[in-house]
């Protein structure tokens, strides 16, 4: 062992010995101090067995010092020694550059091109030698000539795309990156990355264009057309990119893989309608023989769910519609652990938009006793029947669930999530003492949503009671805050407008407006939501619920009330004025989108 070390050292030696000179050498230069550099680099380069690098470090020390006929005997010297390495004739031309004898310099150049052979190697290290001088006309010359002399258009097009990319001609580097293709197929991914870096958007009309073209002509390559399809994705036009995925697969016999993972991107971008589509195709063109069938099944019906809900658009047809496909999938394929998700999924339709919490809860007591059920899916569904309980005011029930995930789940997320709706139990409960307790211990939980909104709360109560001040208008309006949560919107009105009555100018005043706001936005009167909200950032600027209002604002503006430039107007209000407000980082993110920005 000790003598294998012993060899491993003695092999690395060289390289040890010339890394401290190579350094130092490299300074001497970036200092200006040539003569020192030139000493060195020559030295490394009869030491180095002749290495390129530190030769042409060495004729750049002997042009720096003006040494112009030392370096010509030099570099003629090297050509007699080594007349195969022709990267030579570009270092002899660059001496002609720097006296300015253009036409000689050229000379060298062309002589350089001419003396090319049919060798990879050769042809990649002359192109590499012109592309250090920036002579991106010459490197395209060489890598095109060396493609003649090698009978393979296809073999420098990688190269030839790079360098029209470094000029900044757009047409012909994507030509060229295309046909790398053909030299190279597993280079798609890494020509995807490529274009995503330095493609513009009318580059990538270029690039689509092109695609077309050759998709036209050369269908059998099907790179092309998984890179016609990626286009779209980058566009957002998931449409066209499933006309493309659907044609790819169905010319190479797939089973839907391809199909469902773009349905999951279009999903994930709130483009439920073309995921909807996709997740048709996979369901009656591919029908129960894909392994895709069912999580198509379960995935369509998610996004036909939130299409309705987010999109506020529905009436009670529709949600009675999705009721029907539901109950048809758990027909299909019955009810069991592996059916759970759908099941929540359905009982959550159930309690907060048909308004049948019997249902409901039945559907959950039902999966929460099936053996087996993955303890995450069992804690989510706890948490549901949880909140269930609390809508028809069976607060032990909830509390009771509540605890048991917690419990289970001391240390994670949905531990904390439990824990915080306990704690708001306990706040529409009047226990505020202990629940504001609680708010400060979840301030410093992992996840941020809940870190925020137990802070939001916390400060909340601390506002509202104190010493001097008695905890019976805040009674009142947690009462409200609870009828609100139980879907009671006449008699949440009525428990505000008693606040209001008898405790008038009292410092609830713009959380009173807030939850008006809210009840109206989830009554779907967006005008009446956005009239308050607009009021609670004007007229209580300075109040906690500002910009909490305002961001609540521009999503209507943006998403209900279909008028972008007012949205834009509030997200830039909330992000200058607002600045340290949680919401500021996102609406900035919005406010970006909607002016048309690239953000990846």
């Amino acid at each position: 062992m000790r003598n294998y070390i012993l060899i491993l050292f003695i092999s690395f030696l060289p390289i040890l010995t010339w890394a401290q000179p190579s350094k130092l050498a490299q300074q001497y230069f970036q200092n200006g101090e040539y003569e020192k550099a030139a000493t060195l680099y020559q030295k490394l380069y009869t030491d180095s067995n002749q290495n390129d690098y530190y030769f042409n470090k060495y004729t750049d020390c002997l042009i720096a010092l003006e040494k112009y006929e030392e370096a010509d005997k030099t570099i003629k010297k090297q050509i007699k020694k080594t007349p195969k390495s022709i990267q030579l004739y570009v270092a002899y031309g660059k001496l002609f550059e720097k006296q300015g004898m253009e036409a000689e310099a050229a000379e060298q150049y062309e002589k350089a091109i001419k003396k090319l052979t049919a060798d990879r190697f050769v042809v990649t290290k002359l192109a590499n030698a012109f592309s250090t001088l920036t002579k991106y006309d010459f490197a395209i010359r060489t890598y095109e000539e060396g493609a003649k002399l090698m009978k393979d258009k296809y073999i420098f097009s990688y190269n030839l795309g790079d360098l029209y990319r470094r000029k900044g001609e757009s047409t012909l580097m994507v030509e060229n990156y295309l046909n790398s293709l053909k030299d190279n197929p597993n280079r798609l991914n890494s020509l995807k990355s490529l274009f995503q870096r330095y493609l513009n958007v009318e580059e990538y009309d270029e690039l689509q264009a092109q695609l077309y073209e050759r998709i036209q002509d050369q269908p059998e390559d099907v790179e092309y057309t998984e890179l016609l399809t990626w286009v779209f994705i980058q566009r957002k036009d998931y449409k066209g990119a499933l006309r493309q995925t659907k044609a790819m697969d169905k010319r190479l016999d797939e089973n839907g893989g391809r199909v469902f993972h773009l349905a999951e991107v279009a999903a994930n971008d709130k483009d439920y309608d073309t995921a909807i589509s996709a997740y048709e195709y996979i369901i009656n063109d591919k029908g129960p023989t894909s392994g895709f069938y069912i999580d198509a099944k379960r995935e369509s019906l998610g996004c036909e769910r939130r299409k309705l809900v987010e999109g506020y658009s529905y009436e009670e047809t529709d949600l009675r519609q999705l009721e029907s496909q539901y109950e048809e999938f758990l027909s299909e394929f019955g009810k069991n652990k592996t059916t759970a998700t759908i099941i929540a999924e359905l009982a959550n339709l159930e309690a907060f938009y048909l308004n049948d919490l019997d249902k409901a809860i039945s559907l959950l007591n039902e999966l929460i006793a099936y053996p087996g059920i993955n303890k995450y899916t069992l804690a989510e569904a706890k948490l549901s029947l949880a909140d269930f309980y609390l809508m028809k005011d069976e607060i032990w029930e909830s509390t009771l669930l509540y605890s048991q995930v917690d419990k289970t789940f001391k240390d994670d997320i949905l531990g904390h999530e439990a824990r915080y709706r306990n704690a708001k139990l306990s706040y529409y409960a009047g226990d505020f003492q202990w629940a504001q307790t609680q708010f400060d211990v979840l301030k410093a939980s992992t996840s941020k949503l809940i870190a925020n909104d137990a802070l939001d709360l916390s400060i909340f109560i601390m506002d509202n009671i104190g010493l001097d001040t008695t905890e019976a208008p805040l009674k009142l309006y947690s009462d409200a805050d609870l009828l609100v949560f139980q879907n009671r919107f006449d008699q949440a009105f009525l428990k505000l407008d008693t606040l209001n009555r008898t405790y008038p100018k009292h410092s609830l005043e713009d959380d009173i407006l807030f939850t008006k706001a809210t009840i109206y936005n989830r009554q779907r009167n967006f005008e009446k939501a956005a009239e308050l909200y607009e009021q609670i950032g004007t007229d209580y600027a300075d109040e906690i619920r500002a910009d909490n209002s305002l961001f609540e604002l521009a999503k209507l503006y943006e998403n209900q009330l279909n008028n972008p430039e007012k949205a834009k107007e509030v997200y830039e209000k909330i992000f200058i004025e607002f600045s340290g407000s949680t919401f500021a980082v996102e609406a900035r993110k919005r406010f970006r989108q909607l002016r048309g920005d690239d953000i990846q």
